[in-house]
């Protein structure tokens, strides 16, 4: 049958959905979306990216794949090893949507409860960036010094989560500090924003993170930084 002939045809029409679904299918599978969010910070090793989601490097490579075949990521090699990033900025807004429609249901609602804590005043992306602008906050990137070096708010300190507590006094004690790490469900803000008034310090968390400061279009900067 030449093309003319599919045209507007119940079997082209199952085709092209079934082609969507394919992206839908990739996405099954909570692995593959904590493979999202990592990437989402930048390009990384298979090798990497098993340790950081706590999965075999088997596994790790086998969802790789399969969001490879739908289009979501993308692969180079490097030597002897294979480097994956998401394929575009539009994958990662594909899985802020997905994120959204989620959190209807009771079901992810709760376990985001579990996850994140009890909620926290939040600072947004457009006041954060006047006050940074201003000298009235001190910005701390929480995540581990590879994904900030490969991205990072402009004029953020690199502090590591497990380095925190004992990297206190790098901080000024009579301004406040905005924490943030990998997106909005990212558990490091939470946790350092209670270790901080702990210890005495004003602190909030930035409403999301660091991808979806960049993709908004603000400054953002590369390397060790401070």
């Amino acid at each position: 049958m030449n093309e003319a002939a599919t045209v507007g045809t119940r079997a082209a029409k199952n085709e092209l959905h079934d082609a969507f679904a394919q992206v839908g299918k990739a996405l099954s599978n909570g692995h593959r979306i904590e493979l999202l969010d990592l990437l989402a910070q930048g390009e990384r090793s298979v090798e990497l990216l098993a340790g950081r989601a706590d999965i075999s490097l088997a596994l790790a490579s086998a969802h790789l794949q399969a969001l490879r075949r739908a289009g979501l990521v993308a692969a180079r090699r490097d030597g002897n090893r294979i480097l994956y990033r998401l394929a575009d900025d539009d994958v990662y807004a594909l899985l802020a949507s997905l994120r959204t429609v989620a959190s209807r249901l009771g079901e992810a609602d709760r376990a985001a409860q579990r996850f994140l804590g009890a909620p926290q005043e939040a600072v947004s992306r457009a006041d954060l960036l006047g006050r940074v602008r201003s000298g009235d906050a001190v910005v701390v990137d929480l995540r581990p010094a590879d994904e900030f070096e490969a991205g990072h708010i402009a004029g953020a300190l690199s502090i590591p989560l497990p380095e925190l507590e004992a990297r206190l006094a790098d901080l000024p004690a009579d301004v406040e500090v905005v924490a943030y790490c990998r997106g909005p469900y990212c558990a490091m803000s939470p946790q350092a924003v209670a270790l901080l008034e702990r210890a005495g310090r004003r602190a909030r968390r930035l409403e999301d993170g660091y991808p979806e400061w960049r993709l908004a279009g603000l400054p953002i900067e590369s390397g060790r930084g401070r």
